[in-house]
């Protein structure tokens, strides 16, 4: 019975000399494999965060360029209702563009007073950086 204690505690010794021999060797294939897998997946994680960091700043730009365009349309709309709700000018020919702020009257009207009103509603409106009167007077048969 001494002798089967013996043998299982010589067992149990050995088997922790082997343990602790086997922590202390260089790493195997398998852990090799683990830090190369861990090292991409972290070099990957950088690469991802950095192209998100980029479409953000691309987002950004766009949604101002969106915003300019939404606000140019806004100030065209209102400048055409401006003119659609003057009496005198609401039958004529009038083309309204707005570009940056900038809005171009274009067409033709049968005064230069009708020509000057429809020049002030325009830059009456909010928005309005300037206004390029390309109206051209003539005069009603």
């Amino acid at each position: 019975m001494k002798s089967l204690h013996n043998f299982k505690l010589i067992s149990i010794s050995v088997l922790l000399a082997l343990g602790v021999a086997a922590c202390n060797k260089a790493p195997g294939p398998a852990e090799s494999a683990g830090k190369q897998i861990d090292q991409a997946a972290n070099d990957a994680g950088k690469k991802i965060g950095e192209t998100v960091d980029k479409v953000g700043e691309k987002m950004s730009d766009q949604s101002a360029k969106a915003a300019v365009v939404i606000d140019d349309s806004e100030i065209t709309a209102k400048v055409k209702g401006a003119i659609l709700a003057e009496e005198g000018l609401k039958t004529l020919q009038i083309s309204v563009e707005t570009m940056k702020g900038v809005v171009t009257l274009s067409g033709s009207v049968d005064t230069m007073a009708k020509s000057e009103t429809a020049k002030s509603l325009a830059s009456a409106v909010s928005g309005v950086n300037e206004v390029k009167n390309n109206l051209i007077v003539k005069p009603s048969n």
